[in-house]
């Protein structure tokens, strides 16, 4: 395995791009999503893609227009399909071996990848896509992963400008998971629980869950017109992956659910599980 920097043409402009040699035919497309580096946050990215070639596969990574090592504007996830289109491009012609190609995105890549239909790509591996209309799109996987995870419990409170609210659905789940635990009926009887935010996290329960936005109906679409494999992974405490199911099709039979996992797989186990999610797509 060898690992090659480059910069490959999108249009008139350049963007950076990195290479991760195997010798299978098969090869993985990392797409970056909202403000992200190609190194992931904390490296999780480079860290990945060597995992991967490591098991035998080329992996490719890019920033996307206007972030990091490329030129240009970043125009967010609904303008980046010729940034996706360039580095496709790009992976097969240095790598003429590959003649099969994943793409993998999470949250707004994973969506951006739906929007094109997975035009050119022989397998789609979808986690946490974004479906929320009309709000700021995530500045990186880190800063959601440490929003979603900073307050776990719907009735803390804790919301900022930048953070997807829990689904209705998602809010009952919690509180079922509450009753079950001792610790926390004995935590409720201590006092231990602010009963004014309680009261709103009930309410917000029992409200009726939104309709699908117009996003989630263009990314429904999309990835209707897709004839490769598709697999479309959800980290279940993640607030986005709970905002997308809310609005999907619940026994659509290629979900496939990280229990207890954040929105960026940080923890080992979970990080093991997206790996072999992403393996067993390869393989197939």
């Amino acid at each position: 395995m060898s690992r090659l920097h480059l910069q490959f043409g999108c249009g008139s402009l350049l963007l950076g791009g990195t290479l991760d040699t195997a010798p299978s035919t098969t090869g993985l497309l990392l797409v970056s999503g909202g403000n992200e580096v190609r190194s992931g946050a904390f490296s999780g990215q480079s860290h990945l893609a060597a995992r991967i070639a490591g098991a035998g596969f080329s992996v490719f990574r890019y920033d996307r227009r206007g972030i990091g090592d490329s030129e240009g504007e970043n125009r967010g996830f609904r303008s980046s399909s010729g940034d996706i289109r360039a580095a496709l491009e790009a992976f097969r012609a240095l790598a003429p071996h590959v003649e099969r190609v994943v793409a993998f995105g999470n949250c707004d890549a994973a969506s951006a990848l739906m929007l094109t239909g997975g035009e050119g790509f022989d397998g789609l591996v979808l986690s946490n896509p974004w479906t929320i209309e009309d709000a700021d799109e995530p500045n990186s996987l880190n800063e959601i992963d440490a929003q979603s995870g900073a307050e776990t419990g719907p009735e803390t409170g804790a919301e900022t400008s930048t953070e997807p609210k829990h689904a209705p659905g998602a809010i009952r789940q919690r509180y079922l998971e509450k009753l079950k635990n001792p610790r926390e009926i004995a935590r409720l009887l201590r006092g231990g629980v602010d009963l004014k935010k309680l009261a709103r996290g009930l309410t917000a329960s029992l409200r009726p869950a939104p309709p699908p936005s117009s996003l989630a109906q263009e990314m429904r679409a999309g990835l209707s017109e897709f004839t490769g494999d598709a697999h479309i992974l959800l980290a279940t405490a993640d607030r986005t992956a709970q905002l997308f199911e809310s609005a999907w099709e619940k026994n659509d039979p290629r979900i496939k659910r990280c229990a207890g996992a954040g929105h960026a797989y940080v923890e080992p186990a979970h990080r093991e599980w997206l790996e072999a999610q992403i393996l067993t797509a390869l393989r197939s």
